[in-house]
């Protein structure tokens, strides 16, 4: 019988899907948009900065600033202020960092929640809570002060209106910086360093003395920095204190040279040296942080050192209760107060809640507003930070790295500089975003993009890069790979960045002053309305509402991982 044999039908190899590379394309994109962030407004300042009325090169606002006292003095009270504050912040942090780190002392963990809760408290709303509290007519204190001693109506046991309660109001909300920077640093001196000062017959206080105070002392300087620049590029504390108390510092001159009449060329050169000091102080900072003399060099070594403090353990834990005190909890006991007392009228009421929420017209409109830019700035802010963190960390297209330097650059830019750069930048005819919710979310944008960057760059370097080759290999182009590897195992990061991106948003207030108008404002900006006018009730609810939203996103943001899958470990 004859066989038959058939052929069998070789199946064709599967046809992977045509990709195409779109690395230079999104490299470009961003490139432009980073572009459009932070060196369009600069150039526009400095162009405005160079130029008369006539568009004809000219040093004459250069000349100006040097030669009006007016303009010389607010730098010298802004750089004395910004010394008194990182001296300040120094003084009060390091020894508390060291108590937290380093001691036996009950409830170090919840001490460090507490000081945390100064990041989230926006430093003009701590401004007008020690208003509340220390005011030399109505100040809580000096009300308490008078009622116990008998003293005249008029005197005062503390005045925050003053150049040294400026640069304390400033202090509570900036030493957290310096607290974290020498907290961390301590946690990671080896005890074995200690343990061997200890043997060569080093007490305590020597070994504290010689040995970790400077292997942290890069940690205390570059907080002290951070706090210098923070107190010189803040808008809202001076203008909260410093204004009534009829001096002004660099911000708050700039802030005024846009009243009428307005003077934009000197606002921008202005502006400048501004921008000149804070990149120097940026510098500075990252070259403590770099130098290699303080290096911790060896192998894994044992826990941190834990001093005993035995009997000095109540003095300890009453200068903890001090600190919290001036910079928490007084602040935030002050702002309840206000909420819901009316002067006379006795016991408790509802009467400010009723009039912020029903009765004042602008409350809607500017939660609206802020809500509004808060999320979106989040979502294209971590978006976009997520981008350029994956073309730095994983370089698809040569000159990746000069996208991190474009979001970094914001960091030396001050909120009021980059503000006035934004008004000079879209407040032409051609361009007119000035008036529109546009121009903040651009300014938001840029202020939050190397906050956002710096914290999805440390997550990709927590994932290996052969997750996504094996993706590549599999046929996915990168953007697919981003979406369906990187960025779930991203996930912790990606909430996070977008907690911390909404947080600086809606206590924002440096670059908004100058770019909102009566239809754009923001709770920020209508607190510091207010501010003027002494309704402290109506301020105090704002501003509890602000915070209730800022621990609200927090704490949510903290279990949304859960309902998505298993929680990653800890980037480290």
């Amino acid at each position: 019988m004859p066989v038959v044999v058939r052929e069998a039908a070789v199946p064709l190899a599967p046809r992977l899907p045509l990709r195409i590379d779109l690395a230079k394309p999104v490299f470009w994109a961003l490139v432009a948009v980073l572009a459009v962030l932070v060196l369009l407004p600069l150039a526009w300042l400095a162009y405005y900065a160079l130029v008369d009325q006539d568009g004809r090169l000219t040093l004459a606002n250069f000349t100006a600033l040097v030669g009006d006292v007016r303009m010389r003095k607010p730098f010298v009270v802004a750089v004395g202020m910004a010394l008194g504050v990182g001296a300040l912040s120094c003084a009060i942090a390091t020894p508390l960092a060291w108590l937290v780190a380093r001691t036996d002392l009950p409830g170090r963990r919840f001490i460090r929640m507490l000081v945390t809760a100064s990041f989230v408290t926006p430093p003009f709303l701590g401004a007008i809570a020690w208003e509340i509290l220390a005011a030399p007519n109505s100040g809580l204190i000096n009300v308490a002060w008078r009622a116990l001693t008998g003293a005249q109506p008029y005197d005062a046991l503390v005045d925050i209106y003053t150049f040294t309660g400026l640069v304390f109001a400033i202090a509570c909300y900036t030493f957290p910086y310096v607290f974290t920077l020498v907290a961390n640093g301590l946690d990671r001196v080896p005890a074995d360093l200690e343990d061997a000062s200890a043997i060569l017959g080093g007490r305590g206080w020597t070994t504290l003395r010689r040995v970790t105070l400077p292997l942290v002392l890069p940690a205390i300087l570059a907080g002290a920095l951070i706090a210098i620049l923070q107190a010189l590029t803040m808008f809202g504390s001076p203008a909260i204190l410093a204004l009534p108390a009829g001096f002004h510092v660099i911000t708050t001159k700039i802030w005024s040279l846009f009243q009428y009449p307005p003077k934009p060329g000197l606002a921008a050169a202005a502006s400048l040296p501004l921008l000149a000091v804070t990149v120097l102080l940026l510098q500075g900072k990252a070259w403590i942080l770099g130098r290699k003399g303080y290096t911790v060099l060896g192998g894994k070594s044992g826990e941190p050192r834990i001093t005993a403090l035995g009997p000095w353990k109540p003095l300890a834990w009453a200068f903890v209760l001090l600190v919290l005190a001036l910079t928490v909890l007084l602040p935030y006991a002050a702002l309840l107060k206000s909420a819901l007392t009316r002067n006379g009228v006795p016991g408790l009421t509802l009467h400010h809640f009723r009039f912020v929420f029903f009765e004042f017209s602008a409350t809607r409109l500017a939660m609206w507003n802020t809500l509004v830019l808060g999320f979106s700035t989040a979502t294209l802010g971590t978006a976009l930070a997520l981008l350029v963190a994956y073309m730095v960390a994983r370089k698809p297209v040569r000159g990746a790295p000069v996208l991190g330097m474009l979001a970094m650059a914001p960091v030396a830019i001050p909120g009021i500089v980059l503000g006035v750069g934004l008004f000079l930048a879209y407040s032409h005819p051609h361009l007119m975003l000035y008036g529109t919710l546009w121009i903040l979310l651009v300014a938001f944008l840029t202020i939050e993009m190397p906050a956002g960057y710096q914290q999805m760059s440390a997550a990709f370097h927590g994932i290996h890069p052969e997750l996504e080759e094996a993706s590549r290999v599999l046929g996915a182009s990168r953007l697919q790979t981003l979406r369906l590897i990187t960025a779930p195992l991203l996930r912790t990061s990606v909430i996070a960045t977008w907690c911390f991106v909404f947080i600086g948003t809606i206590r924002e207030l440096s670059a908004t002053i100058l770019l909102t108008t009566a239809n754009t404002k923001l709770v920020s900006v209508i607190i510091y309305d207010l501010n003027e006018s002494g309704d402290m009730g109506a301020i105090s609810v704002l501003g509890l509402l602000l915070l209730v939203v800022s621990f609200a996103v927090v704490a949510i943001a903290n279990r949304l991982p859960l309902l998505g899958g298993p929680r990653l470990p800890a980037l480290r």
